[in-house]
Parts: structure tokens; C-alpha cells; sequence
């Protein structure tokens, strides 16, 4: 049974004259009615590196499409530069730029009546707003990301963004090296390099099945991944026939997102130790496909899954040496070898998820040249600002399981994963602490409280010399709503880290962190403290006791003592749970962000169904 298209309602019938005449003046052709409408949801930007590169990668996609006798049209989403909005306000505007790419690219699919979509994306919150809008529309969806920026070079070690803002506040490096290393930290076009928030949205778009192999992996410089965008023209093609022609759901998204699915990518995430943000996101999706997947599902995995992969900035490794270890697909395939996938999973490259870790895991004997083609894909060194203008190659792929980049269950970096939720009186909803980037010895933490109301205060408290070792820093009222627009604390951290406090202290926030964070950053404190939550209840030189082993933050003061500080604060009336005398600039249209927002361990989603 065919399924009529979308399209059809703005190119077929006499009271469409008006339409097709305006379809007519942008390049539609007579043949071109009645067929399938593609749209190109890219997002080309000068302002990202990790976009500034997709300018013309578009339009050779709506080539390639209409040598198929199908009509292509492209559209541009927003796209912010999470790491050029850091420190200042412009953090503000990041998360809730997701809802607004999300929106936008509903607003002109559903607009324009598209009938399938091939997703451009790659940076921090374009990756999952276009994945929220397409579990929305659901309709055949393929993403391409616009790759990683290969590893920086200074002294023959590799580093990245996150190096330059540590080594930034370090007073023991020198003018000249901290010059030195801002020049080369990033050399390329693409995201960023390490297993920040933008490659693990794009690795996690493998997982869920809407991308290709390699899509998180190849670096945006080689020639192979032009080559994916390529690929991802004959699979939207097959998807858009084989859901319109033969009336097969099987390749809509929500047909691929399955709650299966998003248990598999969380799986992932946890085992190679992703950004935190990632939570928040994957909630969001789910939201959007009508999956339910919930703050403790994430609990429950992050107990059963092992830490399989560490990359910066938890370890020396960046993406590229994930891509010459094999991928996703490798990872994955270590997981199903201990039985923690579900399989049997559609994907939109036609396969089942089984089908493709056979064919993409390198060290299966049933691998396929086309997974060594992908995999040996290796950055080639030095500025490169141009999509897939270099062929370099790995001369040999990195299949140790047991000391290599990827490793096998039984020589996991942590048993535990790399992700945690931990619950307590502090955050009965739960928190996310990337373990990953914990380093052991201080999995259980008891320290005095140091409290500020912004992340502005706790910069100038941190270099300030306001805190010592052993203390807990909490930063609240940046959460969602508190915010508004729950910012990252990255500087927090990283001057933490320059300090050589990272070890010696915790910090937890009713706000979120960068992928590049490290360190005892306990992030996403629900209920937030402008939502009423204990996090707003904490007082300079409270004792605090987190314990990751035990999934436990709490407060050390009484029950008694805890309502009676609420009862005070609730007392306050219109001036309850609010930072006081913060100076912060909130536009409208983060007012209207905070009016609709939910908490974190909703995935910050709209409460407006």
C-alpha cells in the first residue's frame, strides 16, 4: 500500500496554481510534481568551526538528490559556538537554542509539507535539536555530521580546546607557550576533538541507528566523510521508496528510536564515558518520540555497563584514535560480546544493528573492506579548514582490546561505566557525574560547603583563593529555569584544574558541563534551586558527603533541620528561591524560556504537552 506524500498537498490539485508557480521560480521542474520533496536541514555557519566548513556540502547533496528525478530544496538552522560562548552570558542561549532548532526545523518541513529530510549537523545542541525534530515530523531522517576537528599538535602531543583554557589560568606556563598552544590546539575544521558533547550526540546518532558508520568518528578533513554525505543521499532515497511506495514504517524514525534503541545508545554513552550533557538530551529525544526512558533507566544502566573507552578529557586518546580503533560499531560490538545490547534493531542504513556490528566491528572475522575504508580514515596534520580535501590513512588500526584505545569487557577502564546518577537530599531526582573523568581515590568525598549564586561569584571565589582543598563548591541557581538556560561550567572546572584542585575538591551545580570537563563535577541537581530544590537550602560550611560507589549526595544536617531552612526560605514569598542580588541581563526570550522550561531530569524539555 503507498502512502501519499506529504508534498503532495502543495504541488498536485488546480487550487495549487499559486504554490506551484512559486515552486516553479525555485527550480522545480514539471517532473519534479508528484515525486517525492527532500529537504536539506543544514547548518552552515560562520561563527563554529564545526560548521563553517557545510557551506557547500548542501548543495552537492541537492545535486545528488535530483539526479535521482526527485526535486531537493536546503534550509539553514542556527548553530551557536558553545566554547566561544563560554565565560559570559551568551552561555545562557546555548540549551535553549536546542528548542529553537528543533522548532525550526518543524516550522519548515511541516510548513513546506517535506517529505523526508537529510540532517546536517554537528555541533553541541544542533545535533540533538534536529534529532527532536525529527522524531516530531517522523518522516524518512538520515544525519550526517560535519565530522570531528582533528587533534591539535604542540611538542608532539596532541591536545585541544579544552588544553588551551586549562593551560589559559595556569601562571606556570609561559606567554609564549600558552600562544603556542592557542595557535594549534585547533588546527581543523569540525567539533572539537575529544569525547565532548558535540562527537558524543554524533556517536550516539550511530547508536540510535539515523547515521552511518563513522559518522562520529572520521575527521571532517578526510575524504571519506564527503564520502558519507554521499552515502546518506542513496539511503534517504531507499528510505523515502520504501516508506512511501511500499508503505513500510520501518524506516521512519520513531521506528528505529525505539525505547531499544535509546537503552542501546545510553549503554554506549556510559561505556565510552560521553559527555554529561548527553543525558539531557537523549531524555529530550525520547521525549519527542513518545519513548519513555527516564532519569532511572540511566541509573539502573550505569550499574551494568563498564567504561570500555576513555578519550580526552579523561585520557590522552582523541576521536581519531576512536576511528582508527574501529568506531562506534567496535565499542558496540565489545558490549554485544557481554550480552548488553538488544540487536535486533532497525537502522536507516536497512540493516539491524547485529548486521552492521558484523560488518563494522574490526575484530569480527566477518568485517568488510568498507569498515577498514572508514576506520583507517586519519587526520592529515597541520590547518585544514576544508571538508574531505585529505586522504591520509592509518597504516595499521588499533585492535588491542586490552591496553588500546577500545577495550574488551574484561579489561575495562572502570566496571561501573562512565556515567553516574546519584540521588540524596540534595538532589532527590537525581544528579549526573561523569566518572570517567573522576579519578578514584576520590569516589568518596566529604567536604565543607562553599556556596555562590552564580558562576560568575564562584570563578572569582575559585581564583580568588576562596577555596581550599577539601572543599565542595556549589553553584545553584543555574539550572533551566534558575538561569535561565542552565549555563556550563567549564571555566569552574578548568580552573580547578589549573589549580591543581581538581583532586582536592567537588563541585556540584543545579547547572550542566562541557564534554570537556573532568574532575568530581556533579552537574544537573534536580529538583533546581529556583524549582524549590535543597541545592537552594545549602550553607557556607554545610558538611556534604558524596559517595559515587554508593549513588549518594547528601546534605549532613538533620531532616528537622532541612524543613525548618525550607520553611524559611518558602517564607520569603515572591522573593523565595530566587539568587538575590545577581547581576544578570535576562532577555525576553529567555523569560520565555524559563516560563515553559522543566528540570534536568526531564531533559529540560517544554512543558507545553
Amino acid at each position: 500500500m503507498q502512502i501519499p506524500l506529504r508534498s503532495n498537498t502543495t504541488t498536485q490539485g488546480r487550487r495549487m496554481a499559486g504554490a506551484r508557480s512559486l515552486w516553479r521560480a525555485n527550480g522545480m521542474k514539471e517532473e519534479h510534481f508528484g515525486k517525492p520533496l527532500i529537504a536539506v536541514v543544514n547548518s552552515f555557519t560562520q561563527f563554529v568551526p564545526g560548521h563553517a566548513h557545510l557551506h557547500n556540502i548542501g548543495q552537492h547533496i541537492k545535486g545528488l538528490i535530483e539526479k535521482q528525478g526527485y526535486f531537493a530544496a536546503e534550509f539553514n538552522t542556527i548553530a551557536i559556538d558553545d566554547g566561544i560562548a563560554m565565560g559570559h552570558d551568551g552561555m545562557l542561549y546555548s540549551l535553549p537554542s536546542r528548542d529553537v532548532i528543533a522548532d525550526s526545523v518543524e516550522y519548515m518541513c511541516n510548513a513546506h509539507k517535506v517529505d523526508a529530510i537529510v540532517c546536517i549537523s554537528n555541533c553541541d545542541k544542533i545535533t540533538p535539536g534536529m534529532l527532536m525534530a525529527a522524531m516530531r515530523l517522523n518522516i524518512p531522517a538520515v544525519f550526517v555530521s560535519g565530522g570531528p576537528m582533528e587533534a591539535g599538535e604542540v611538542d608532539d602531543r596532541h591536545l585541544d580546546l579544552v588544553d588551551a583554557m586549562v593551560m589559559a589560568a595556569d601562571s606556570n606556563i609561559s606567554d609564549e607557550y600558552l600562544a603556542k598552544v592557542e595557535e594549534n590546539a585547533c588546527p581543523t575544521c569540525g567539533s572539537c576533538s575529544g569525547m565532548f558533547t558535540a562527537n558524543s550526540m554524533n556517536c550516539l546518532a550511530e547508536a540510535i541507528g539515523l547515521a552511518l558508520p563513522g559518522n562520529g568518528t572520521i575527521v571532517a578533513t578526510h575524504a571519506n566523510r564527503k564520502r558519507l554525505f554521499e552515502e546518506a543521499v542513496e539511503k534517504i532515497i531507499a528510505a523515502t521508496q520504501t516508506y512511501y511506495y511500499e508503505g513500510n514504517d520501518k524506516v521512519l524514525p520513531r521506528s528505529i528510536a525505539t525505547r531499544d534503541a535509546f537503552l542501546n545508545a545510553m549503554k554506549l554513552d556510559i561505556a565510552m564515558g560521553g559527555s554529561t550533557n548527553t543525558v539531557l538530551h537523549l531524555l529530550a529525544i525520547a521525549h519527542e518520540a513518545g519513548v519513555d526512558f527516564t532519569m532511572s533507566d540511566i541509573d539502573r544502566l550505569s550499574r551494568q555497563t563498564p567504561n570500555l573507552c576513555k578519550v580526552a578529557p579523561n585520557s590522552h586518546y582523541h576521536i581519531q584514535d576512536v576511528n582508527r580503533a574501529g568506531g562506534i560499531l567496535s565499542i558496540m560490538g565489545e558490549m554485544e560480546r557481554g550480552g548488553l545490547l538488544e540487536t535486533n534493531v532497525n537502522r536507516i542504513d536497512g540493516k539491524t544493528l547485529a548486521e552492521a556490528i558484523s560488518e563494522y566491528d574490526i575484530k569480527r572475522e566477518t568485517v568488510t573492506e568498507d569498515a577498514f575504508r572508514r576506520f583507517k580514515s586519519a587526520p592529515g596534520g597541520g590547518r585544514n579548514l576544508v571538508m574531505g580535501s585529505q586522504e591520509s590513512t592509518f597504516k595499521v588500526l588499533d585492535d588491542d582490546r586490552e591496553k588500546g584505545c577500545i577495550r574488551s569487557i574484561e579489561h575495562a577502564y572502570n566496571k561501573d561505566g562512565g556515567l553516574a546518577v546519584l540521588f540524596g537530599n540534595i538532589a532527590e531526582k537525581g544528579c549526573i557525574v561523569k566518572t570517567a573523568g573522576v579519578d578514584s581515590s576520590i569516589f568518596q568525598f566529604k567536604g565543607k560547603a562553599r556556596v555562590f549564586n552564580s558562576q560568575e561569584d564562584a570563578v572569582n571565589g575559585i581564583l580568588g583563593d576562596a577555596v581550599q582543598k577539601g572543599d565542595v563548591i556549589v553553584i545553584r541557581y543555574e539550572g533551566p529555569k534558575g538561569g535561565p538556560g542552565m549555563q556550563e561550567m567549564l571555566y569552574p572546572t578548568s580552573y580547578l584544574k589549573s589549580m591543581q584542585l581538581d583532586k582536592y575538591c567537588a563541585l556540584i551545580t543545579d547547572g550542566r558541563f562541557s564534554g570537556g570537563t573532568s574532575g568530581l563535577s556533579i552537574g544537573h541537581v534536580s529538583p533546581e534551586a529556583a524549582g524549590g530544590g535543597a541545592i537552594g537550602l545549602i550553607r557556607d560550611n554545610d558538611d556534604i558527603e558524596i559517595d559515587i560507589t554508593r549513588r549518594s549526595i547528601n546534605l549532613l544536617i538533620s531532616e528537622e533541620e532541612l524543613a525548618e531552612r525550607r520553611k524559611a526560605e518558602d517564607a520569603k514569598g515572591k522573593d523565595a528561591w530566587q539568587a538575590g542580588e545577581r547581576e544578570r541581563n535576562v532577555s525576553k526570550a529567555l523569560k520565555a524560556y524559563a516560563s515553559f522550561v522543566s528540570s534536568a531530569d526531564l531533559g529540560a524539555v517544554r512543558l507545553i504537552d
